[in-house]
C-alpha cells in the first residue's frame, strides 16, 4: 500500500521541503533542491515494511508538532507552590520535534530541506 497524498505532504514538510502544488512552475522540483527527487522517488517506490516505519515517525512527528503549541499553557506561569515551570518548555519541545524531522530525513537518505537547516541564507549550486 503506497503512501496517501497526506502523507507525502507530511513527510516533505517534516523533511523541511516546500510544497509540492498541482501544476508544475519554474524554480522547482529536483533541478532546484537537488535532494527533493530522491525524496520523492524513495516515497513513491518503498517497501510495505518501509512504509510502516514512516507511518510510525508520522505519528509521532503529529504528537511532538502539536505538544509544542498546547505548551503554551504553561508560559503564565514560572511557580506555583512547589511545581516550578520549565522555562525551556518550548525550546525543549521544539528541539525534540526537529531532531524527530531529522531522524525522518535520515530514514530517507536525503539531507533536511531547506526549511530545516536552520535560520539564515542557505544556497546550495546544483549544476
Amino acid at each position: 500500500m503506497a503512501l496517501t497524498a497526506q502523507e507525502k505532504t507530511d513527510v516533505r514538510r517534516y523533511c523541511g521541503f516546500p510544497l509540492f502544488g498541482g501544476q508544475p512552475v519554474q524554480a522547482f522540483g529536483h533541478r532546484f533542491y537537488q535532494w527533493y527527487g530522491t525524496l520523492e522517488f524513495r516515497m513513491n517506490n518503498m517497501q510495505d515494511s518501509e512504509e510502516t516505519v514512516v507511518r510510525s515517525y508520522l505519528t509521532n512527528l503529529s504528537a511532538l508538532e502539536a505538544a509544542v503549541p498546547t505548551a503554551s499553557a504553561n508560559l503564565d506561569t514560572d511557580q506555583a507552590a512547589v511545581w516550578t515551570h520549565n522555562k525551556r518548555e518550548v525550546a525543549d519541545r521544539m528541539a525534540l520535534y526537529a531532531t524527530w524531522r531529522i531522524e525522518l530525513c535520515r530514514f530517507f537518505g536525503v539531507p533536511p530541506g531547506p526549511g530545516l537547516r536552520g535560520a539564515g541564507p542557505n544556497m546550495e549550486l546544483v549544476v
